[in-house]
């Protein structure tokens, strides 16, 4: 984060996740390609590529009310560095090639250690709701 201070990083999360209400949740995650598309074409970004797939996922399972063992603020943080992605006039827009993503990825990165152990538990808990349903689907009708 050495092009934008974990300070700033953290004043942008902190104010991008605190406009964030449950009903923004829907939006964010019809845009999920856009999202996906603009880390893939970053390098600054593309290491965050599974995790940002895994904070989708988290975010898809809480907006159906499969997973709700988190506390909203990590989901507020998740979507809040997800929307910051999206945002093109940032701290230092997108435009600006060469730097344009950097706040993108110090965000994400702040975001990712702030709600470590959440995205753990749901990884944990996904794997075993995966694997239950892989159970349930080769099970013979009416076992």
């Amino acid at each position: 984060m050495s092009a934008i201070s974990e300070r700033r990083a953290g004043q942008a999360l902190d104010q991008e996740s605190s406009n964030v209400r449950e009903d923004d949740l829907e939006p964010l995650l019809e845009r999920q390609k856009k999202v996906e598309e603009k880390v893939q074409s970053s390098s600054k970004l593309s290491r965050f590529s599974t995790d940002i797939r895994l904070m989708f996922s988290l975010l898809r399972d809480f907006w159906n009310g499969r997973y709700r063992q988190i506390p909203w603020k990590s989901v507020a943080a998740i979507a809040g560095a997800l929307l910051y992605v999206l945002n093109p006039l940032d701290l230092i827009p997108d435009l600006i090639v060469g730097v344009g993503l950097l706040d993108d990825a110090a965000v994400v990165g702040l975001c990712l250690r702030l709600v470590e152990s959440d995205l753990h538990r749901y990884a944990a808990w996904k794997e075993l709701d995966d694997e239950a349903a892989d159970r349930a689907r080769a099970a013979p009708d009416g076992a």
